[in-house]
């Protein structure tokens, strides 16, 4: 049994590690990065079983029945090897029975996230109380200024306004910051998301998208999500400003919202977490030009942007978030597109 014509030259030079199984389940062929992650070579792995080589999802032979399987950011360990953090895919070949892909994309490191205890829960506790502190004397400091700017003329009332302008970023920066410090659990119920989509559509076009073309993808039938409606139009806010900021030098500015429903899809929302299904799928695609290859692993780090003016704290938020509703955000680089994928369950 041979692997199908022209598969060998077309997943060779795939960056990925990328596997193919025959009929009888065993491995026909290993690219090169397969072989680097796994620690084995090709000849070592060819006729042996998946299982053989790499340690399978919890889940994974309950979903095989020919639609595919897919665990993001699930930990495995290889046979021959430590650890490993990877996005899990297995996909059928098109008119090949039988055959399969599976592919093994590594996930940038991932901070651990646990409830907190009493040492987290002072930290958390604390930031607020210096943010509420901060952000009084502010108010002080900006009405002051105000003042002077009325009193003052020339230089001096340019001074007083920048003085303005910067209390009202630091006040904004502080805004942002306590989102993080908020740890009552959020209201879950069953959503559906198209009114929530046409109002953050509404909302973007009357501001921060004007002169940008709305595109919509939607699947029809697409099931409630179970998610709490005020975090997750401020999640789909903050990545459809990204999104229209992105194509601001695109001559034609194009944003799609699209939602799917992904059988078998499973993840876990943090690591040592049990994974579960997340099968609505929620994308923000749009046609600029993406965040800079060194960045691109860390974009939901807080601190972490790729705008010269950026603070970094809006994809943070949207990760924190996704989190606290039990889903998962995620970024690609797509056929010249970015795509920021929102996973969450499916209402009971």
């Amino acid at each position: 049994m041979s692997a199908p014509p022209g598969f060998a030259e077309l997943i060779g030079a795939m960056p990925m590690a990328v596997l193919l199984l025959g009929p009888d389940d065993a491995i026909h062929y290993a690219n090169a990065a397969a072989e680097r992650l796994l620690n084995q070579s090709e000849r070592a792995m060819l006729g042996t079983r998946l299982a053989q080589v790499v340690e399978l999802p919890d889940d994974h032979a309950l979903a095989r029945g020919g639609r595919g399987f897919a665990a993001f950011d699930t930990e495995l360990r290889a046979r021959r090897g430590g650890r490993l953090r990877v996005d899990f895919a297995e996909t059928p070949v098109p008119d090949q029975p039988g055959w399969r892909l599976v592919t093994l994309a590594e996930t940038a490191a991932h901070r651990i996230a646990t409830p907190p205890g009493g040492g987290a829960r002072a930290a958390i506790g604390a930031a607020a109380m210096l943010a509420h502190e901060i952000k009084n004397p502010l108010s002080g400091i900006r009405g002051a200024a105000q003042l002077l700017q009325g009193a003052v003329s020339g230089e001096e009332a340019a001074l007083a306004a920048l003085i303005v302008r910067e209390v009202d970023r630091v006040a904004a920066l502080i805004d942002r910051m306590e989102g993080f410090t908020d740890t009552r659990p959020l209201a879950l119920a069953p959503l559906n998301l198209y009114p929530l989509l046409d109002d953050v559509r509404r909302v973007a076009l009357a501001g921060f998208a004007r002169g940008v073309r709305f595109e919509e993808r939607f699947d029809p039938s697409l099931p409630p999500a179970r998610a709490d409606r005020g975090a997750l139009v401020q999640v789909m806010l903050n990545l459809v400003k990204n999104a229209a900021e992105a194509t601001a030098h695109q001559a034609d500015r194009r944003v799609t919202l699209a939602t799917a429903y992904r059988h078998g899809m499973a993840a876990s929302v943090a690591p040592g977490r049990p994974r579960q299904p997340l099968p609505i799928e929620l994308s923000v695609i749009d046609n600029g030009p993406g965040a800079p290859p060194d960045i691109a692993e860390h974009l939901f780090d807080p601190f972490v942007s790729g705008k010269p003016e950026g603070q970094g704290l809006g994809l943070a938020l949207v990760d924190k978030l996704m989190r606290d509703m039990g889903g998962i955000a995620q970024y690609a680089r797509e056929g010249g597109q970015t795509i920021f994928r929102l996973l969450l369950p499916r209402a009971a």
